[in-house]
């Protein structure tokens, strides 16, 4: 299997099985109910597992809660800690709704404080980081490969943080920020000062302390390359660990073609799709893209995505076929090649139209579509009227097929005509 890697610009080939393949995806900043485009790292993640372990992989996955961050403290003054607890676990409970299970590790930024403070401590040491004022900042100019990740030339680095004359270089970034009393209720004890970590530290040393100093996967939103993986990574290999060898990145979610994002208000929650569309209808939806390209959330693109789901629970209202085990194959290859997740539901479509139901069970049980499989059958009214219709159109009373037809779907139930004068019953949503 392939994947591909921002690193090298370039698909890289997995280690043949049973590896490991150890993957740390980044994960939300708890301040607020997680908008649906926090699921999508956490979705590829999950089916990633699911494929390679599929296949013979010892596969296992870290995803992180970052419950320290500016954002916390700004929305909840005072009450940073409390809001944080409870963002975590909308976000547990919204995620573990999409029916995918959850991941091996879900490590939390205020557990691995000390590591942290440690990972610092070493940094300093080694010349790439310094104390100023309280405030802990990673030298740039120390480490020449800084920007090969991103892309970005190093003269033209802007972190996003508030300027401040504590920085050596405007480059450098925060490592460890000195408590702010009047606005900040939550700190630690460090050799700088009381204070807490910056954004970039806490997955380096998250990831590091589960997995070591180098591990097979790196996931997270494109958004994430710079500066915060940009970052990351210049900890970790400026003191000289591999880290991760695969940067795999996830396009964005944009609702109604812009960019979905908590802080311009132009959201909606993993709760709110849940509600209105279902786990079923948002997980084919994201089978729909690319995981590295972005994906359009809206009325239309949900209500397709949909339609899809429908299609695909229908061939289970349809006799079997005899299994044919090649066409398995055709399933490999799409998701081997760069987990090409739109190839593969072409490849599911597929089967539901033969009538290959069981390597369409199997292929769904990769994507926590499962439920699709669970076959209804119509009940004895719905039937009748099937066949009252079925003879109606035979006997070409068009007046009583329509008729019939709309009493049909007053129940919930679509008959779909088929050559030769078959029908199949499809239990609307």
């Amino acid at each position: 299997m392939r994947l591909y890697d921002t690193w090298s610009r370039s698909l890289v080939e997995l280690p043949e099985p049973p590896g490991p393949v150890r993957m740390y995806f980044c994960g939300p900043t708890v301040y607020a109910r997680a908008h649906i485009g926090n699921a999508r790292p956490f979705v590829v993640g999950m089916w990633l597992r699911a494929w390679l372990r599929a296949n013979g992989y010892d596969a296992e996955l870290v995803h992180n809660i970052t419950d320290i961050n500016d954002k916390i403290y700004d929305a909840a003054p005072g009450a940073s800690a409390e809001l944080a607890a409870r963002a975590t676990q909308w976000y547990l409970d919204d995620t573990g709704d999409l029916g995918l299970g959850m991941p091996d590790h879900l490590p939390r930024a205020t557990d691995s404080v000390p590591a942290i403070v440690a990972f610092i401590e070493e940094l300093i040491a080694h010349g790439h980081a310094y104390e100023s004022g309280g405030d802990v900042y990673f030298s740039v100019a120390s480490h020449p490969e800084y920007g090969r990740l991103s892309g970005q030339r190093p003269d033209q680095v802007e972190q996003g943080e508030e300027p401040t004359a504590l920085k050596r270089d405007p480059r450098d970034f925060a490592l460890w920020k000195t408590n702010k009393p009047a606005t900040e209720d939550t700190w630690w004890d460090s050799p700088w000062g009381r204070g807490r970590p910056g954004w970039h530290i806490e997955c380096s040393v998250m990831a590091e302390q589960i997995y070591g100093p180098a591990f097979e996967i790196h996931g997270g939103g494109l958004d994430l390359v710079f500066p915060h993986h940009e970052n990351e990574v210049a900890q970790s290999h400026a003191l000289g660990h591999p880290f991760a060898q695969i940067w795999a990145h996830n396009g964005m979610l944009r609702f109604t073609g812009e960019k979905m994002s908590k802080s311009t208000g132009n959201v909606a929650t993993i709760r709110d799709a849940l509600e209105q569309w279902g786990s079923e209808t948002i997980l084919v939806f994201f089978l729909t893209a690319s995981w590295r390209k972005p994906i359009d959330y809206s009325e239309e693109t949900m209500r397709q995505a949909a339609a899809r789901r429908d299609t695909l629970r229908n061939a289970f209202t349809l006799e079997p076929a005899p299994v044919e085990e090649e066409r398995w194959r055709a399933f490999v290859v799409t998701l081997d090649d760069d987990f090409d997740t739109p190839a593969a539901l072409a490849v599911l479509h597929e089967w539901a139209t033969v009538g290959q139901l069981e390597l369409l069970r199997r292929g769904l049980a990769i994507f926590g579509l499962e439920s699709l499989a669970e076959r209804e059958e119509a009940p004895p009214e719905v039937r009748d009227l099937a066949e009252r219709r079925a003879r109606a159109r035979t006997e070409r009373d068009f007046e009583t097929s329509d008729r019939l037809r709309d009493e049909l779907g007053a129940l919930g139930w679509e008959m779909r005509d088929e050559p030769g004068g078959g029908y199949m019953l499809v239990r609307r949503a």
